[in-house]
């Protein structure tokens, strides 16, 4: 019995020492190449009005060349597009913008926000399907809350401790009360969805991802959601959408690229959802998140409801060493954790060996014709 327990020791002395070897981490190799300033095809003012912000002045934009605004002023002081569009309607902004003759130029990098928005919003997880194949979650789409303010398109990115990554989105914004089920209506914005995956992955349900437990906790820190730098109106929002290909970069090589509409979930199906979904909680901190939508189904003007992000972020699931590594953390003292905790322990461990997150003085970079672009330092 003695001998047979030895050999057994020794076994599992050798299958750690085994697991450890096929498990060192393999620097990742990072590039860089230089970013342009942003060039961004605006769209025809027949299809949809674009509006960008300096300080508190409002301003419809005509062209955007070589990271130079320019456009026309337009509205009362402090007043925002959303304001001006709610108090005159979209054609009578259009004849407005047609009749002013004087024009400015303004350095893409001063913009502020072009809108004033809310700090709750309603996110959407896995709604493109290769993004859903490299996350390895294959029930989505589902939805979840994010409980963040936004920032402007060049505020920095809080590096923090966990694994930063990013998601370039499309957002809806309400521009009033907004009835689910009326349909999507109002205009459009990007957003970097950043998120700390190491904090979302020791939050979430691994037995059921597509619940969203986690997904507040790992995306919900200050600066975790900068927004482009235009907001756009569609006259027909579902045509519009049509000819739009989000595109992330990361220090000047591209990381994503696909078109809108390759999502699962539209933005009608989304608002749909999110009636379904109203009476649900998710926990956050120490109490509850909830998706910003009363018990009549009313989502607040001003809301960002973002629409998923396609494949290409850093996390592409758990890594095939991590199960080894894991299942010998349980063994070597981790017993108090499930073995499936410590396969969420080691994934961390493995990717932060690696440095293939973000790391400081990366630059994330978001360009998207007829839609704007972000390009948010890490700090």
């Amino acid at each position: 019995m003695k001998k047979i327990l030895i050999i057994a020791a020794l076994l599992i002395v050798a299958g750690i020492g085994a697991a450890l070897w096929w498990s060192a981490p393999v620097p990742v190799e990072k590039f860089s190449a230089p970013i342009p300033p942003a060039s961004i095809a605006i769209a025809d003012r027949n299809d949809a009005l674009t509006f960008a912000r300096s300080g508190d002045s409002t301003i419809a934009v005509t062209h955007y060349s070589s990271g130079v605004v320019q456009g026309v002023p337009i509205g009362e002081a402090g007043e925002d597009a959303i304001d001006l569009i709610n108090r005159l309607g979209y054609d009578a902004v259009l004849a407005l913008i047609d009749g002013i003759t004087e024009t400015v130029e303004i350095d893409a990098t001063s913009l502020s926000m072009p809108v004033n928005l809310e700090s709750q919003h309603i996110a959407v997880g896995t709604n493109y399907p290769a993004h859903a194949v490299e996350s390895e979650v294959q029930d989505g789409p589902f939805l979840f809350p994010k409980y963040v303010t936004p920032t402007s398109a060049h505020a920095p990115i809080p590096l923090g401790s966990g694994l930063l990554d990013y998601e370039v989105e499309l957002c809806l914004v309400t521009t009033g009360p907004t009835p689910v089920s009326d349909g999507s209506q109002g205009g459009l914005i990007l957003c970097n969805d950043v998120t700390d995956r190491a904090m979302l992955l020791r939050n979430l349900d691994p037995d059921d991802p597509t619940s969203g437990e986690g997904f507040t906790d790992g995306k919900s820190a200050p600066g975790f959601l900068p927004v482009g730098d235009l907001y756009v109106v569609p006259r027909d929002l579902d045509a519009f959408v049509q000819g739009l290909t989000l595109q992330l970069s990361v220090n000047g090589v591209e990381r994503q690229r696909t078109a809108v509409t390759n999502w699962l979930w539209g933005l009608d199906q989304i608002l749909i959802e999110t009636g379904q979904a109203r009476d649900r909680s998710w926990a956050w901190r120490e109490g509850e998140a909830r998706l910003p939508i009363s018990e009549d189904g009313i989502i607040p003007a001003r809301t960002l409801i973002l629409a998923g992000t396609p494949d290409g972020t850093i996390f592409a699931g758990i890594y095939t060493r991590a199960y080894p590594m894991g299942l010998w953390r349980f063994l070597a003292g981790g017993w108090r954790e499930s073995i499936t905790r410590n396969v969420i322990e080691a994934q961390i461990t493995h990717a932060e060996a690696r440095n293939e997150y973000l790391e400081q003085g990366d630059q994330v970079t978001i360009r998207v014709d007829a839609m704007g672009a972000l390009n948010n330092r890490v700090e």
